[in-house]
């Protein structure tokens, strides 16, 4: 493996690492921003510094698996990331992060069920980088987004409902 790989490699990681922080940086800051029913301009200030987070984390992502996809090109790599399983999962689940997110912005989705599949995503993506998630077909790995999603939002919805009753 060439040093530039390598490098891609770990920034790949890294992306997904800040990206999964952020996510849970994220959930924290916004129950602690609820606690008390509103969101003051400190704590708004604070979510967008999260927002920036986020965004440094997928574009750092994108960015190295786009420079491994011209690297194994122009190395003439017997295999291609575009022919493999764990490739496909990467950009469908960073497109989804993406589209959830301006659905989001855009309020044609509610913040527990967008956030659930966010958070999920990021953190399938963190694992995929790091090689802990097994790709296996399209739609075994679709089904244990799925079900982790909706674990996900239940442990989100709890948190959410502690955090709110404490008040």
């Amino acid at each position: 493996m060439s040093a530039l790989t390598s490098i891609l490699v770990f920034c790949q990681a890294l992306g997904a690492f800040v990206g999964a922080t952020s996510a849970v940086w994220s959930e924290l800051a916004y129950m602690w921003a609820m606690r008390d029913g509103r969101v003051n301009k400190a704590e708004r200030a604070h979510l967008k510094s999260i927002d920036r987070g986020l965004r440094f984390g997928m574009s750092l992502l994108l960015l190295s698996s786009l420079g491994l996809v011209v690297s194994a090109f122009a190395t003439d790599s017997a295999l291609q990331p575009a022919f493999t399983e764990s490739y496909w999962t990467l950009v469908v689940l960073a497109l989804l992060v993406i589209l959830v997110s301006w659905v989001m912005s855009r309020r044609y989705l509610s913040l527990a069920i967008g956030s659930a599949i966010s958070f999920t995503a990021w953190w399938f993506l963190l694992y995929l980088t790091t090689g802990q998630l097994a790709t296996g077909t399209v739609g075994t790995t679709a089904t244990f987004f799925a079900i982790a999603a909706v674990l996900v939002f239940i442990l989100l919805q709890t948190g959410r409902r502690i955090s709110l009753s404490r008040r």
